[in-house]
Formats: structure tokens, sequence, C-alpha cells
């Protein structure tokens, strides 16, 4: 019996995978890539054959082009196994009317500033009714709906 529970326990530790397990989305290794882009130089063909299609493009000028690469792991088990993120960059590119780079701008994670919300709460004036109000009103709007009366076609 206790060979037995010996293997099994010995079974479960060697399945148990100690290696990372890191989803990447979005562009790879987009911090070393956009160092190659140059400004007045690459056209959209170069930043097309170079990164891939953009994650995605702007809807109001069809010349602002962002490329976003994201990876995230699991944390440990004992925070239930949370994502951590890892990499966030982003990078903004802007193209003149020709289709050549005008600006690029490369955003990190470490770029991100924490939004503070305000904690203050705005008072309603919309009063409450209890159940039997809401109820005798609902029936009231039925009742004052026009009746559909269906045309039969004879």
């Amino acid at each position: 019996m206790k060979k037995l529970l010996f293997f099994i326990i010995l079974i479960g530790l060697t399945n148990c995978k100690l290696n990372e397990v890191n989803k990447t989305h979005g562009s790879l290794n987009l911090d070393k890539k956009h160092k190659k882009l140059e400004l007045s130089v690459s056209n959209k063909n170069d930043i097309i054959i170079l990164l891939g299609p953009p994650s995605t493009v702007s809807q109001f000028d069809n010349n602002i082009w962002y490329y976003i690469e994201r990876k995230v792991t699991n944390t440990s088990i004992f925070t239930l196994g949370r994502e951590k993120v890892l990499k966030n960059n982003v990078l903004v590119l802007e193209l003149d009317k020709n289709g050549v780079l005008k600006t690029k701008e490369f955003l990190k994670f470490d770029d991100m500033k924490d939004i503070k919300f305000s904690k203050n709460t705005t008072d309603s004036n919309i009063i409450n009714k209890n159940f039997l109000y809401n109820f005798f009103n609902s029936v009231r709007q039925k009742i004052n709906e026009p009746i559909k009366k269906s045309v039969q076609k004879k």
C-alpha cells in the first residue's frame, strides 16, 4: 500500500510542469523590430514585410497603424493561477499620404499610467417605487397600448 501511494505521488510530481507557460499575442519582438524602421525612408510595403499586417488601423485616419505585443504568464498556484503581464508594447506608426513612414511611437508597459477615478458619487433624483406601483404601472402601459389587429385576407 505504501509503495502504491509513493508511486502515485511520484507520478503526480513528475507530471507537474516547472517551466513557465507564456501566452503571446500580437506581433513578436516588437521592441527589436521597430528599430529597423526609418522615418521618411520606410514605406507601407517595408513595414508589412518586417512586422506583418497591423493589429489595427485607426478608424478616423487610415494612415495610422497600431501594432500590439502582449505577453502574459500564469503566476504560482498560491495566487490561484492569476495572470501576470510581462510585456504590453504598442507601436504607433503614422504614414503620410504617399505611404511613407512619417512618425513612430513605441509605448512600453512601463509607460502605462494608473488612472485614478473619483470616489465621489452623484445623488439620483429617481424615486424608487414599491413593487405594487411598478406592477400597476406596467399593467396600465399594456392597457394603453394600441391593440394589434391582424388583417385577415379573404
